[in-house]
């Protein structure tokens, strides 16, 4: 999507605001979530036992979601825009496992503009897809605060 201006992003709500490149979820990837946030279930890190078991390793979920700053930078870019600070997330849902090799992107749609603390709180809906799946590994909605100078 093109920049647009600080002022006009109540017009898009509703629209899609664009679609991330493709990224790979590899081991390693999973692997380091593992060691920063201490969750070293088989089913992420034990290849061998995930192999066999399920047919592979997953990632965790909440790696998944952590991938949204990240898949989502530069698809709504804003002119005016002093800072940006995440909000939080509401009604969050993992609903398909993304295995280990599979790549993932984010689509995101602007679904709410309203005034809040001197600047403007944005919702996106986000769905994390998967490449070849027909259902996504993630839905959220996102909020944000943005402040114009």
């Amino acid at each position: 999507m093109n920049p647009v201006e600080f002022k006009d992003l109540p017009g898009l709500v509703g629209q899609e605001t664009g679609v991330s490149d493709w990224l790979e979820i590899t081991q390693d990837r999973v692997n380091k979530f593992a060691e920063a946030t201490g969750d070293h279930q088989w089913i992420h890190v034990d290849v061998e036992r995930a192999n066999r078991e399920m047919g592979g390793p997953i990632a965790h979920g909440y790696l998944t979601l952590s991938l949204l700053p990240f898949l989502g930078g530069g698809l709504l870019p804003v002119k005016g825009v002093t800072r940006g600070i995440n909000y939080g997330s509401d009604k969050v849902r993992f609903v398909n496992m993304v295995r280990v090799g599979k790549r993932v992107r984010l689509r995101q749609k602007l679904i709410g503009v309203e005034p809040k603390a001197g600047g403007v709180q944005i919702r996106n809906e986000c769905t994390i897809e998967i490449e070849g799946e027909d259902k996504p590994a993630c839905i959220a909605e996102t909020l944000s605060l943005l402040y114009g100078a």
